[in-house]
């Protein structure tokens, strides 16, 4: 059979939550979506699932014991509480995702399907901005030993914090005025929340490209050349003398949190860059490689949106001071709980510390 229209778009919706499938490829055949359909109604929903219990119940405890003490915040202390914040927000959105990819739909209505979408922009784009402004703090503080950020300079910190947020906010204005609830015949005229871009074939290519660009450059590229930039000239710097422990200790924690961000977000990026080209024609493609790339989305987009949840289980298991502060509060409510090792562990991290860093940045609960 000929090709119905061989400008139809690829199957994965800009970058995040809503996945649309075409019946057909560049192969001269249309292709079967059944079965990737019934992929995604069993996997997506279990994969979210499964963040939204982990992500809310780390990041909730990890908010909760920065609070217990949040007149002892660190400059990271605040952008970690922001970043718990963002966390929680995006999590709250893959119910509603995991909805859309079952049989039901998106059942929610147009004006929702625009608020969870550009809830789930702002939150994601705040989340990678915030781990951007965590290591450009650790790199100037130990890299040039100069303090941008300070508790002296409170309003440095949350003027930082509120433009992550108003430039994640700006971000979204595309899910505010594309995102729809729009019946879609080939699931039956299932209901889904998707981009409706312009009706013109070409001018809704442009639009998603733009929008893909926009994602790779700010959501990935960028981010990642500052990580890796930031913690390079650290990593330099630690090996060229003497630092205590704990100086040593809370790199490494952040260390295992950008880690962590690549291992989650480099397949997703990889996989979506590869639907651009094909989105673009730039690649021929099969109806076979069409739904092989179409189940590498789904699996990778599941893999990055676990990263929301990973984030306060590196704190707890890595983090001596947060796991000293937990301790505290167990006890505090009458918990009795075995903390002789861990109380001993986290005093003696803080006795073989010369990081002092005059109490401005260094001195984080959650580190």
């Amino acid at each position: 059979m000929e090709l119905i229209d061989e400008d139809l778009l690829a199957m994965f919706n800009d970058y995040n939550y809503s996945i649309e499938y075409t019946d057909d490829c560049c192969g001269g055949m249309i292709c079967d979506i059944k079965e990737g359909m019934y992929f995604d109604a069993v996997f997506i929903p279990f994969v979210y699932s499964l963040a939204l219990l982990v992500g809310l119940l780390g990041n909730s405890l990890l908010l909760w014991v920065l609070g217990w003490r949040s007149n002892t915040w660190s400059v990271t202390d605040n952008f970690i509480v922001h970043l718990g914040v963002a966390d929680s927000l995006l999590l709250v959105t893959l119910p509603f995702w995991a909805t859309q990819a079952t049989p039901v739909g998106w059942v929610f209505g147009t004006p929702f399907c625009k608020v969870a979408g550009a809830l789930f922009t702002i939150n994601f784009y705040c989340g990678i901005f915030l781990l951007a402004c965590i290591s450009l703090d650790r790199y100037l503080s130990i890299v040039h030993a100069t303090h941008f950020f300070s508790r002296r300079k409170p309003w440095m910190v949350q003027a930082s914090c509120l433009s992550v947020w108003l430039l994640s906010l700006f971000l979204s204005i595309p899910d505010w005025v594309f995102l729809r609830a729009i019946n879609d015949q080939r699931f039956g005229n299932k209901l889904e929340c998707i981009h409706d871009y312009p009706n013109d074939s070409q001018s809704n290519i442009n639009w998603r490209l733009v929008s893909r660009l926009f994602y790779h450059i700010l959501g990935f590229v960028l981010p990642s050349a500052i990580l890796i930039f930031c913690y390079s000239c650290i990593l330099l710097r630690l090996r060229q003398g003497s630092h205590g422990f704990q100086k040593q200790r809370a790199v490494l924690v952040i260390l295992a949190l950008v880690a962590v961000f690549f291992v989650c977000w480099t397949p997703y990026n990889v996989t979506l860059m590869i639907d651009t080209l094909y989105m673009n024609h730039t690649m021929e493609h099969s109806c076979t490689s069409s739904n092989s790339l179409n189940k590498a989305i789904v699996i990778t987009a599941c893999l990055a949106y676990l990263h929301c949840s990973l984030n306060p289980v590196l704190y707890a298991f890595m983090g001596v001071k947060f796991r000293h502060q937990l301790l505290k509060m167990f006890r505090a409510l009458g918990c009795r709980v075995k903390t002789r090792a861990w109380l001993q562990s986290a005093a003696s991290s803080r006795r073989s510390s010369s990081w002092s860093e005059s109490g401005h940045t260094s001195n984080s609960i959650a580190i």
